[in-house]
């Protein structure tokens, strides 16, 4: 199902607004976050960083998820504006890959971080993975979904994983969980009664990680990094993809569709070093 409606023809002053604005918020946005962000540290040459071990890679998967939720968003609006199929794929799908390479240039500059080839190759999947389905199926039918829950580990590094309640929803890994969610009619025949909003959802994430990697320098003077063990989980559950339901106000369309990213809660199968273990309603 469509979130916006399209026009059969290129509208000029739609095209042009789009590129304006996108254009004036990832500059203005670089600039901010450099005010505000990169500005509190050291910087110097550019220089490269390695932090392809750093939390178990759960960090990369939320590169790749804003790549892919940007590039969908530059789709929709070429689309809006009756830009061709195939030219608001490439261009619009572009979207987060251009700018979150801008935001891998400034890292290159400080001290404390620097241009991760990791993260760049997290932020071209999530590119490639929007615009490949909308080449070949015009619609995304495997989607990149987020969800999140509070974990102890948080209390250990409150500065680094969040002191408070919304911090820790984009800075605790421990607790974040990414998806790929499969709409399963999708892939059946065209005749299928099966429901079109029931989705099959494979999930990554790990825990007890409260440093980038085993040896970071905090944990030679904090022995509870000794107490704890790193480690990979994997998921297998159902989810809802709700923009796939018919609603008679365009309001529902566009506000489910606007949460599309959220994994729907619902009951859970966790695969990890301690076995299987289930979960009723697992976010």
């Amino acid at each position: 199902m469509k979130i916006l409606d399209y026009p059969d023809s290129l509208i000029k002053r739609r095209k042009n607004a789009v590129i304006i604005s996108e254009s004036i918020g990832t500059i203005s946005s670089l600039a901010l976050l450099n005010e505000v962000w990169y500005k509190n540290y050291t910087t110097g040459k550019f220089h490269f960083f390695n932090d392809g071990k750093e939390w178990m890679q759960v960090d990369k998967m939320g590169h790749t998820m804003t790549s892919y939720y940007a590039g969908i968003i530059g789709i929709e609006a070429l689309k809006w504006s009756g830009v061709k199929k195939n030219k608001a794929t490439i261009w619009g799908g572009s979207l987060g890959l251009i700018y979150l390479t801008g935001v891998e240039f400034l890292d290159g500059y400080s001290d404390k971080w620097g241009f991760s080839g990791y993260d760049m190759l997290a932020n071209t999947t999530g590119t490639a993975f929007a615009i490949s389905q909308n080449l070949i199926w015009d619609e995304q039918r495997i989607k990149l979904k987020f969800s999140t829950h509070q974990t102890k580990f948080a209390a250990y590094r409150p500065n680094l994983l969040g002191s408070n309640f919304a911090e820790r929803i984009l800075k605790d890994y421990n607790g974040q969980t990414y998806w790929l969610s499969l709409n399963i009619k999708n892939f059946l025949k065209e005749e299928s009664h099966f429901p079109s909003w029931l989705n099959v959802a494979i999930g990554y994430g790990a825990e007890e990680m409260v440093t980038g990697n085993i040896n970071a320098d905090w944990c030679m003077t904090n022995p509870i990094c000794n107490d704890l063990n790193r480690y990979r989980q994997f998921y297998l559950s159902f989810d809802a993809d709700l923009s796939k339901i018919e609603y008679k106000r365009k309001f529902f369309k566009l506000l489910f569709g606007s949460f599309g990213f959220l994994k729907f809660p619902a009951p859970t199968l966790e695969f990890s070093k301690n076995g299987i273990k289930g979960h009723l309603f697992y976010y």
